[in-house]
């Protein structure tokens, strides 16, 4: 019988082969936020250029919530990669931090640019960034931010 050396913290072995279940977590979040931001937009979300404007979609009560819907699809995807910056994760130890953290400021910086360069008219074809408005700044920010976090492990 041989006795595997596993750290308490990760339940994993050692070695790195096996995925620890923060970094599980970490992937459960985003893609939950990609999919809530998805399903909101392409299903529930009432298109304010046809009218008469048509009833939202369900569940009614994503309906209700209407632009917080972007807040909590967005706020798992942020929540999910800060968590992804704890040492025990792959992005969260050697040069997964800087993959993380260059990750995380580009798109935050791509996302700012992409605003600013279709703000007006053109804004309206781009889904997602039609409903924001100036609230794209306010996401490009807060990936930034999530990168900073990363930031702070780098050794």
């Amino acid at each position: 019988m041989s006795k595997t050396n596993v750290n308490r913290e990760t339940d994993n072995p050692k070695d790195g082969r096996s995925l620890p279940w923060r970094f599980v977590l970490c992937l459960v979040l985003m893609v939950l936020g990609i999919a809530w931001l998805a399903y909101y937009y392409t299903a529930v979300r009432v298109d304010p250029t046809v009218a008469p404007a048509p009833e939202p979609g369900g569940p009614a009560f994503m309906g209700d919530l209407e632009k917080w819907n972007y807040l909590i699809g967005f706020g798992l995807i942020m929540l999910g990669l800060a968590l992804a910056a704890h040492p025990s994760t792959p992005l969260g130890r050697g040069n997964g931090v800087v993959v993380g953290m260059l990750g995380c400021f580009l798109l935050g910086l791509v996302w700012i640019c992409t605003f600013y360069i279709f703000s007006g008219d053109k804004l309206t074809d781009i889904w997602v960034f039609n409903d924001l408005g100036n609230y794209n700044l306010l996401v490009g920010i807060a990936f930034m931010a999530v990168g900073f976090t990363y930031a702070t492990r780098w050794e």
